[in-house]
């Protein structure tokens, strides 16, 4: 995507402000309103009322520990810095993600934490049966945001929300008190998420967030930002965003470095920006760059765009958007449920 036209997307997303969102610095942004505490800065998530930090603890990647103590370690040193968001899922290393973040939040860590894990299943009895499980891994009552995960192919939408699908179950869930908000993921197309957005319209459902690839090179290839982000903004959705380093493979483009990466992220109309954190050095280099972030400016931008572009044209460093090699669920599809329990 060229300066101009990155401008012209930007001016886009200049739609009627949601409660409590404030315009850029540049006049073309509009990120959620932010205060800060301490050290840590937060953004109000959509119009949740909720405030969320401006960066997230990774659920998958705190399941990579060799030692469960460092990865404890790591989610607690984290939330003693301000880091309040939590993402997870119940499929992130067969569960062991949630299993450590279980038992990382006790002694009085869950209560300064806003949880968020993730489902596989399509049909409600799948969708149930995963949220029970991440409820018990995760040792809570309640889930503050519970998420229907990669939402990558056009027929999800409509598995989700049919007689019998997973929306049934997480609707239960909701007004047992199980789950405060709910929303959606997803990293292969746009057009699946204007999808997802489309249907949950045709069915009066307003998501409280949804969750995708937001990147210095989705700008050029299949754009989130493009497509997906103006829309969330002007429907006072709460954005987070992921894969700002691609999982690693974006930094070995050697085009960027991970400071930009986050940066970039992060002057995006973001609530929360979710960064994988594998070790307590990666941990101090998110907190510099939340101390230390001012929002890019148009020129600053326009520079990221420019050495980025050729790198990006072909999706060679978003192969979550051009391969299944990132998509659990084409590995695993008994994740998403069987036909037998109802539709899907």
């Amino acid at each position: 995507m060229k300066r101009r036209q990155f401008l012209e997307v930007m001016a886009t997303a200049a739609v009627p402000l949601a409660a409590g969102a404030e315009p850029a610095d540049s006049g073309k942004l509009q990120r959620p309103r932010e205060t800060t505490r301490g050290a840590m800065r937060y953004r109000q998530l959509g119009r949740t009322g909720e405030e969320v930090s401006i960066i997230g603890l990774g659920g998958h990647h705190i399941g990579r520990q060799k030692e469960e103590k460092e990865s404890i370690k790591i989610i607690r040193s984290a939330i003693d810095a301000g880091i309040n968001f939590m993402d997870n899922c119940w499929d992130y290393h067969d569960g062991t993600s949630e299993v450590r973040m279980g038992k990382a939040l006790l002694d009085g860590y869950r209560k300064k934490v806003f949880l968020m894990t993730k489902i596989d299943g399509r049909t409600r009895q799948s969708a149930a049966e995963q949220l029970d499980e991440s409820l018990k891994r995760l040792q809570t009552d309640v889930i503050d945001l519970l998420q229907f995960h990669e939402v990558l192919r056009l027929e999800d939408p409509d598995r989700i929300f049919a007689d019998g699908g997973a929306l049934e179950a997480v609707l239960a869930a909701k007004k047992a008190g199980k789950v405060r908000y709910i929303g959606f993921t997803g990293h292969k197309d746009p057009l699946v998420h204007l999808r997802m957005l489309e249907v949950a319209k045709e069915h009066r459902f307003h998501f409280d967030s949804v969750q995708m690839p937001l990147n210095v090179m989705d700008a050029h290839f299949r754009s989130f930002e493009h497509l997906v982000l103006p829309v969330l903004v002007r429907d006072g959705i709460g954005v987070l965003g992921m894969k700002s380093m691609g999982d690693g493979l974006i930094l070995k483009s050697g085009t960027v470095t991970p400071v930009e990466c986050l940066q970039y992220a992060l002057s995006l109309p973001t609530s929360t920006v979710i960064t994988g954190i594998d070790s307590m050095k990666v941990l101090e280099q998110d907190l510099e760059v939340v101390k230390t972030f001012r929002p890019l400016t148009e020129k600053q931008v326009a520079a990221l765009l420019a050495k980025t572009a050729k790198a990006a044209a072909d999706g060679r460093f978003e192969r979550f958007k051009t391969t299944n090699g990132f998509d659990g669920t084409a590995k695993n599809p008994k994740w998403l449920g069987k036909a037998d329990e109802g539709p899907g």
